[in-house]
């Protein structure tokens, strides 16, 4: 998505269109997930750019994952995605850098991430009951990254593997001076 020039415009649409989708007024998104009223109408507005967290927030109250919330319903489902087809998003408060990198379209309940974690960046998320439904793994491939996940603080190297339910999840933050790589494997039950 970062791709896009008029990024604010194509998030607006598909939180404008997903909350309708789903029936849902905007104080009823706003109570499902956490998130103002006001907030929400500046993103649907095309007025704000949503961050990480909020972007979260969002999926999960409206029962998606940010990989299905960035998917382009129009690309035709194919088993294949090239690296330059794959969505990125870069998050404008940690400068995180997030590529899709399963294809799209196909119905999968698991879906595969690719981040790029800038040295001493930190995202902080609220631990949400509505991604109950979601776990991940976090595998890193390059660097070192913190994962705060239920009452556990896990440091996390090269080549470790970390498995959590998203509900569970508070935080991730890189400490070192280098960035970090990794990949988020994601399932999601029907």
């Amino acid at each position: 998505m970062e791709r896009a020039e008029n990024f604010d415009i194509d998030v607006a649409n598909r939180v404008r269109d997903l909350r309708i989708k789903r029936g849902l007024t905007l104080e009823q998104l706003a109570k499902a997930s956490g998130v103002s009223r006001a907030m929400i109408s500046r993103v649907e507005r095309g007025e704000a750019s949503p961050t990480a967290a909020l972007l979260a927030r969002l999926c999960a109250a409206l029962g998606t994952t940010l990989s299905t919330f960035f998917a382009d319903e129009r690309v035709v489902a194919r088993p294949l995605c090239r690296a330059g087809e794959q969505p990125l998003w870069r998050d404008p408060e940690s400068g995180y850098v997030r590529r899709s990198v399963s294809p799209q379209g196909l119905g999968s309940l698991t879906d595969i991430v690719e981040v790029e974690f800038p040295p001493g960046a930190e995202v902080r998320l609220p631990g949400s009951l509505s991604a109950r439904n979601q776990t991940q793994y976090v595998w890193v491939f390059e660097g070192e990254i913190e994962m705060a996940v239920g009452d556990i603080t896990y440091h996390l190297g090269a080549g470790d593997c970390l498995f959590m339910n998203v509900a569970d999840v508070h935080g991730y933050r890189n400490r070192s001076e280098k960035p970090a790589r990794y990949a988020v494997i994601i399932s999601v039950e029907p």
